[in-house]
């Protein structure tokens, strides 16, 4: 199974930290959505799209790159997000829309809370100091077991090669 990370983490690392702990755990490289072509994507078995949530949504890179991505047929695709507020259900639901219309399956999301000093919220030291911490990041592995266990059980197409 080749896969890849697509993330964005601009002002803590917080979702870097999340992305690389899912990356070494399905051995996927790890890139940011405005370094890739829209056609690479299209070597890989799985795709990751994270970021930390602005204003309600995914930075809008991911977005960029998910317009352009031709249809897909028997990708998979999965979320991650930080976020001052844990609301993945709300937040997650515009790019997992996005990616269902181009044909990818979603297998799994993921969230947790990151630092967040965005906005009025810098005044007042922000929201989830020390967040992503290694509790989140051990959920984070975890989240990235059961895909791998799940895209094994599913075929042999799907194997990670040791």
């Amino acid at each position: 199974m080749r896969a890849l990370i697509t993330y964005v983490s601009i002002h803590h690392g917080n979702t870097e930290r999340i992305a690389k702990t899912i990356a070494e755990v399905l051995g996927a490289e790890m890139i940011k959505p405005w370094k890739v072509k829209p056609k690479e994507l299209l070597e890989y078995d799985l795709i990751g799209s994270g970021s930390g949530i602005y204003w309600w949504r995914h930075h809008r890179s991911l977005f960029k790159l998910g317009e352009n991505i031709p249809p897909v047929s028997a990708k998979k695709a999965f979320l991650f997000s930080t976020a001052g507020l844990n609301i993945s259900w709300y937040t997650h639901r515009r790019l997992k829309r996005e990616l269902q219309e181009k044909g990818f399956e979603i297998v799994g999301e993921f969230s947790c809370r990151g630092r967040d000093t965005n906005g009025p919220l810098a005044r007042r030291g922000g929201l989830n100091r020390g967040h992503s911490n290694e509790k989140d990041l051990e959920r984070a592995g975890e989240f990235a077991e059961k895909i791998q266990k799940a895209l094994e059980d599913s075929g042999p197409s799907y194997s990670r090669p040791h």
